[in-house]
C-alpha cells in the first residue's frame, strides 16, 4: 500500500521536475537576452535609431502581463505539465522566421509573439513546482527556478556571441528555435503534475477570498511594487548592458560578451544566497515578515544606491563591476515574493494571483527600454544618455525597494484578509496551504 506525502513531505521526483524547470527558465531567458546581445549588428543591419531600438527592446513585453493574466486563470483548473508544454513550442516557432533575411517589423512582429509565450512562463513554472513542495520548503525551489535567469544567461551568451561573431545574429535565433523544440520533447516524455494538490473534498472546504482582497492586500501591493523596481534593472540589463559595453566603454563585440556574463554571475550568487539565508532563518524561528519580506526588499535599496555612484567614476572596469553589483543585488526579490503570495492565496487561486502579479511588475519591461533608448537618442552622447538612464533606474530601485520594506507582511496576512485573530508566526508554526 502506497503512503501518500504528508503535507511537510516531499514528493518523490520533486528535484527531477524542480531540475527540469530549471531549464525552461534557461531556455526562457536565452530567448530574452538575444536582441540585447545582438543590439548593434542588428542596429547596423536594420538601420535603426537608438530609440527604435528601445522600441524593439519594449515590443516582447507588449503582450507579455496580458497572456501572463490569461493563462494564469486557465492553470486554476488546466494541469501546467501541458501549458508549459505549449507555451515551450509556441517560444521555439517565434525564433525560426529571423534566420533568413527580415525587415523591422517581421523581428517587432516576433519578438511580440515570444513575448505573449513566455509572459506566463515563471509563474506557471512556479505554480507546478509548489505542486511538488510543502510551503516551508519553497524557497529553495523558487531560488533554483530563479536560477535559470542567470544560468539562461551565462551558458547562452558565450554560446549565441560566437555564432554572432561568427555567422551573424539571424543564426543565433535558429539555434534558440532548435534549444527550445528539444525542451519541448524532454518535458512531454519526463514531465509530470504534483501530487501537492488539494483533494476535491479540501478544495471544496478551503475558504475563498476575493480577488479584490487578495490583490489589494499589502502584502500583494509591496510584491509588485519593489519587484518592479528589479525587472526595470532586469530590463535594462536584457535590453541595454551590451550596447553600453560597445557603444558606452568602447569594447569590441566579442569582449562585450564575455562582459555581459557578469551580472548574471553575480546576480546568480545573490539568488542561491537569498534562498538558502531565508530557508536558514525559517527553520531558526524568525517570521516570514523578516525571511522573507526584509530579506528581499532591503537589497533593492543598496543595490539603487550603489546605481547611483555611475555618474561619478571614471568610464571603465570600476563602472562595469558597480552595474554588476548594483543591478544583480535585485535578484533576492524574485526569490521571495511568489513564496509570501503563496502563504496566503488559497491554492485554488494561487495560479492567477501570482500569475497577476508577474503581469503587473513586468509592465516595467516595457517601459524601461522605451525610456532608456529616449533618453540615449535625446543626450548629448550615447555616455551622457546611458548615464541618466541609469541613474533613474537607480531611483526606482530605491523607491521600490523602501516601499517593500513597508509593505511586506506575509505572515499576518491571511489573518487581516480573512478577518480572524492570528498571532504573528514563523512558517514552521504554520499550516501549509498545500
Amino acid at each position: 500500500m502506497t503512503t501518500q506525502p504528508t503535507p511537510k513531505d516531499t514528493p518523490r521526483g520533486a528535484w527531477t521536475i524542480t531540475f527540469l524547470l530549471f531549464l525552461y527558465m534557461v531556455v526562457n531567458f536565452a530567448d530574452k537576452i538575444v536582441v540585447g546581445l545582438a543590439g548593434v549588428p542588428i542596429k547596423t543591419e536594420l538601420g535603426l535609431t537608438q530609440e527604435q531600438f528601445g522600441t524593439l527592446g519594449s515590443s516582447f513585453f507588449l503582450l507579455f502581463s496580458i497572456s501572463g493574466i490569461i493563462v494564469g486563470f486557465i492553470v486554476n483548473s488546466v494541469q501546467t505539465r501541458w501549458v508549459l508544454l505549449i507555451l515551450a513550442v509556441i517560444w521555439a516557432l517565434a525564433q525560426f522566421p529571423m534566420i533568413g533575411s527580415v525587415s523591422f517589423a517581421t523581428l517587432l512582429i516576433c519578438r511580440i509573439i515570444l513575448g505573449a509565450g513566455e509572459g506566463p512562463a515563471f509563474s506557471v513554472a512556479a505554480h507546478a513546482v509548489y505542486k511538488w513542495f510543502p510551503d516551508e520548503k519553497r524557497t529553495l525551489p523558487t531560488a533554483i527556478l530563479s536560477q535559470g535567469s542567470a544560468f539562461g544567461v551565462i551558458l547562452a551568451v558565450p554560446a549565441l556571441n560566437w555564432v554572432i561573431v561568427n555567422h551573424s545574429w539571424h543564426h543565433a535565433f535558429g539555434a534558440l528555435g532548435i534549444v527550445g523544440l528539444l525542451w519541448a520533447v524532454a518535458w512531454f516524455a519526463l514531465g509530470k503534475e504534483g501530487p501537492l494538490v488539494p483533494s476535491a473534498a479540501t478544495a471544496a472546504s478551503e475558504p475563498k477570498i476575493s480577488y479584490w482582497k487578495l490583490l489589494t492586500s499589502r502584502t500583494f501591493v509591496g510584491c509588485v511594487v519593489s519587484t518592479f523596481g528589479a525587472y526595470w534593472a532586469l530590463s535594462l540589463g536584457l535590453t541595454w548592458f551590451t550596447s553600453f559595453i560597445i557603444e558606452g566603454l568602447g569594447f569590441s563585440q566579442q569582449q562585450a560578451g564575455f562582459i555581459s556574463i557578469l551580472p548574471w554571475v553575480f546576480g546568480a550568487t545573490i539568488v542561491i544566497l537569498t534562498g538558502w539565508i531565508s530557508q536558514l532563518m525559517l527553520a531558526r524561528g524568525f517570521t516570514t515578515r523578516g525571511a522573507r519580506g526584509v530579506l528581499g526588499a532591503a537589497p533593492l535599496v543598496v543595490g539603487g544606491c550603489v546605481l547611483a555612484t555611475l555618474p561619478y567614476v571614471a568610464p571603465g572596469g570600476l563602472m562595469i563591476a558597480l552595474l554588476v553589483i548594483g543591478s544583480g543585488l535585485c535578484g533576492s526579490i524574485y526569490v521571495v515574493c511568489p513564496p509570501m503570495l503563496g502563504e496566503f492565496t488559497p491554492v485554488s487561486q494561487r495560479g492567477a494571483v501570482i500569475a497577476i502579479y508577474g503581469a503587473l511588475y513586468t509592465i516595467s519591461g516595457i517601459l524601461a527600454p522605451m525610456v532608456m533608448g529616449g533618453v540615449i537618442q535625446h543626450a548629448g552622447s550615447p555616455m551622457a544618455g546611458y548615464m541618466i538612464g541609469f541613474s533613474i533606474n537607480a531611483a526606482i530601485l530605491v523607491g521600490s525597494g523602501v516601499l517593500g520594506l513597508l509593505l511586506l507582511w506575509p505572515n499576518t496576512e491571511r489573518a487581516r484578509l480573512t478577518g480572524t485573530s492570528q498571532p504573528d508566526r514563523a512558517i514552521k508554526g504554520a499550516v501549509s496551504p498545500t
